[in-house]
């Protein structure tokens, strides 16, 4: 089959959540059957997900599976879809994702006033607007698709969110929705500058790309800026990376997957999709400026996630220094950094995901995101606490676990040119080990306290626990009522992501095998002399 005839596979994937997303909003009055058909959807977008892997040709062109047709004629827009290696592995991993998180999120008590089919559907149409940032191929569309995708998480975190959602979520929106601003007024430079080179403006990257990459580089610079800015916000990196901890700590657990997991890394795809190719020159000047707010995030967001008190909270400070690495990666202009840093993206999602997914498990039996109220937990709960351990290990990349191989690309890729950047963010592994162990250490071993008194028989000795957390955390030694461990539907949303962490770990082969073609030409388009590849394997750049 050709690329061509396969464009029916990306249609469904584009089509097929928002489908799921009417389908479920119709049915929301009734909880459980909007639940059942959300899942279902979801699952069905996940199928097309791996027959669109099992399609493409690694060794074919760039953009496979792709189809247009014209939305705006008079100005060149079309509504343009295709996918190379790294949109496909991230449209993978958002499928992957999907219902796992509408799994976590089945008995999850609503905001009153608030009902399951909406959730769910906005979680779905989240979906398929992401779907569509990932695959958009005209430059105009995806600016478009990268802003409206705000809407639903807006609502996600401001409706369905904490105590502080509305501050969160207007927050958030405010910080992309500026970015993006900014960002159109180089897409609207680029469209001009296609018409003074080509007689008639575009917004098809792939001709931008042959077009303005040549551009001066005064002018580069500043049209890599505007797109800068709002990557570099969406990432996010040091200093703009603020909405982060607030949307992460108020959004429900299934949400801040999402946005962790997923939504974070349209910010460093669009460093390899758009800044690399479009502004080769630009991107060589400002790579040192990059790459020392890449390694100020490792640093700093190392530091910050060491010293949190809240569970979720901390998760985002440890994505904050794991974004440093991947933008380190990138910006090293290294095929072997460029690789870690996509498969780090790829297993970042995984590991992040089952980490908040475990400690979404953890506040559902304790009432409370503090750390400090919880002790001993692995005494009662010794599975929960194993899966919060591997997921702990996995975001340290322990060798075994998926993160290693990205993490070690990304450093021994990064060296050669990069070797001051490098030797700093090592400093970021010895802080990784410290922040997760202490985390579980504070949470599943030692005395039993706070939250999980719970757990406690009668008469049996334990140590006090936090008055100010949640909902258990001012228990007594007299409750008799018992947290209890994984349930079936937790193994089960679970056991996907654990087979990943070990799988990957062991046999990495599969994404590196997908990523490597795309990221070789990437680094044609950014005209950078590669420390790893030969001579002559880059004279075979087009």
């Amino acid at each position: 089959m050709t690329s061509a005839t396969n464009s029916w596979v990306l249609a469904a994937l584009l089509l097929l959540p928002l489908v799921g997303a009417g389908v479920v909003t119709a049915l929301r009055a009734d909880a459980r059957t909007a639940k059942l058909t959300a899942l279902g959807f979801s699952l069905a977008e996940f199928a097309l997900a791996i027959v669109s892997w099992v399609l493409f040709d690694t060794g074919g062109a760039r953009i496979q599976q792709s189809f247009s047709f014209d939305w705006i004629p008079a100005f060149g827009v079309h509504v343009s879809f295709g996918v190379d290696g790294i949109a496909l592995v991230m449209i993978a991993v958002i499928g992957l994702l999907v219902p796992l998180v509408i799994g976590a999120g089945w008995s999850e008590k609503l905001p009153e006033g608030r009902t399951a089919g909406g959730f769910f559907a906005l979680i779905l149409l989240e979906q398929a607007l992401t779907v569509g940032v990932f695959a958009a191929t005209d430059v105009f569309l995806f600016y478009v698709l990268f802003e409206v995708m705000l809407i639903p998480m807006y609502f996600l975190i401001g409706s369905y969110g904490g105590a502080r959602r509305q501050y969160a979520a207007v927050k958030f929106f405010l910080y992309s929705f500026l970015g993006g601003l900014i960002m159109l007024a180089s897409v609207i430079a680029l469209y001009v500058m296609s018409a003074d080179e080509l007689g008639s403006g575009t917004f098809d990257w792939a001709t931008l790309v042959r077009t303005v990459s040549d551009a001066p580089l005064s002018t580069q610079i500043w049209l890599f800026l505007g797109f800068f800015v709002a990557f570099a916000i969406k990432a996010p990196l040091v200093p703009l990376h603020t909405w982060l901890p607030d949307a992460t700590a108020e959004a429900p657990i299934g949400v801040a997957v999402l946005l962790v997991g997923i939504l974070d890394k349209v910010g460093t795809f669009g460093f390899l999709r758009y800044l690399l190719p479009l502004f080769p020159a630009a991107s060589a000047e400002l790579a040192p400026l990059v790459l020392v707010l890449a390694v100020a995030g490792v640093v700093y967001g190392s530091l910050l996630a060491v010293g949190q008190s809240d569970m979720k909270r901390f998760v985002a400070y440890v994505s904050i220094a794991h974004f440093g690495f991947i933008a380190l990666g990138i910006f090293s202009f290294s095929s072997q950094a460029m690789t870690g840093s996509v498969t780090y993206m790829v297993n970042h999602s995984i590991a992040t995901g089952m980490l908040i997914l475990v400690i979404g498990m953890v506040i559902a039996r304790g009432g409370s995101s503090r750390i400090a109220d919880y002790g001993g937990m692995a005494k009662l709960t010794p599975l929960l606490a194993g899966m919060l351990l591997i997921a702990g290990l996995s975001s340290l990349s322990l060798p075994g676990t998926n993160s290693f191989i990205s993490e070690f690309l990304v450093l021994i890729g990064s060296f050669p040119k990069a070797p001051v950047y490098t030797i700093i963010a090592t400093v970021g592994m010895v802080f990784a080990a410290l922040y997760v162990l202490w985390l579980y250490q504070r949470i599943m071993q030692g005395p039993l306290r706070g939250a999980a008194l719970v757990g406690v028989e009668p008469g049996e000795p334990v140590s006090g626990g936090s008055s100010a957390g949640g909902a258990l955390a001012t228990a007594t030694q007299t409750e008799t009522k018992k947290i209890l461990d994984l349930t079936g539907r937790e193994k089960w949303v679970l056991a996907p992501l654990l087979v990943l962490i070990v799988g990957l770990g062991l046999f990495p082969k599969p994404v590196l095998a997908t990523v490597a073609p795309t990221v070789d030409a990437t680094m044609c388009a950014a005209g950078q002399a590669d420390p790893v590849q030969s001579a002559e394997r880059q004279s075979q750049c087009p």
